[in-house]
């Protein structure tokens, strides 16, 4: 399936991979390119007007978000929806991020509080789905533990990345929940201000089991 330049226009200032890889991304979450979708490396490259290696690039770029899957027999493909991944994801985010929370309460500092408030703006301007799951990530980021000392960061942080391709998808399925999203966000922010763990955990919580039905509700619908 063609994926190439939109509309016919050109190719952005952007690297060659860094082009292929936010065309293939855009393309997938849009769903020009749907679930099980052959990705053959030297079709693209032709479509795209770049040699392999930016498109193996962007590929394993993809792999990593979790938005394409590579089979060792046929290659990549795009990665099918599956409700049953969605929803023990956010089960193990649930049962975890309380436990986040405890440890970053009263020490997330006010250049991450800062940050995140930053990211909340950006998120209610912008208009593009899939630059406001980037900025979604990074928001959630702001209250994890850094450093790959923290074995508990790195689990979620995988776990946010797998989530937020469902989180786009659910988004273009269920426009409204952007608006309620921004406003939990904004909660969310507030309690780590007040160093209230309480409503930090709830919130936090919340904000997950109402993305997940969120997402179970579009599935419901034929929409995911």
């Amino acid at each position: 399936m063609p994926v190439g330049h939109p509309n016919g226009t050109e190719r952005p200032n952007l690297t060659a991979h860094g082009y292929v890889l936010q065309r293939m991304r855009q393309a997938i979450l849009d769903g020009e390119l749907p679930s099980g979708s052959r990705l053959i490396q030297a079709e693209l490259a032709q479509q795209f007007d770049v040699s392999i290696t930016p498109v193996r690039e962007a590929l394993r770029d993809l792999a990593g978000e979790g938005l394409v899957v590579f089979d060792p027999h046929r290659g990549s493909r795009v990665r099918s929806f599956d409700l049953g991944e969605v929803q023990e994801i956010y089960q193990i985010r649930m049962a975890l991020e309380p436990l986040m929370v405890s440890r970053m309460i009263g020490q997330v500092d006010a250049d991450r509080l800062d940050e995140a408030a930053r990211l909340i703006r950006k998120m209610e301007r912008t208009k593009d789905i899939n630059v406001w799951s980037d900025l979604n990530r990074r928001f959630h980021a702001c209250f994890a533990e850094e450093g790959r000392t923290s074995r508990l960061a790195t689990i979620l942080s995988g776990l946010r990345d797998s989530a937020s391709v469902y989180v786009g998808l659910s988004l273009r399925a269920s426009p409204e929940r952007r608006a309620e999203s921004d406003r939990e966000h904004t909660q969310i922010l507030e309690a780590y201000r007040r160093g209230d763990t309480e409503a930090a955990t709830r919130l936090a919580v919340q904000h997950m089991r109402t993305t997940l039905v969120t997402i179970e509700e579009a599935h419901e619908r034929g929409l995911l």
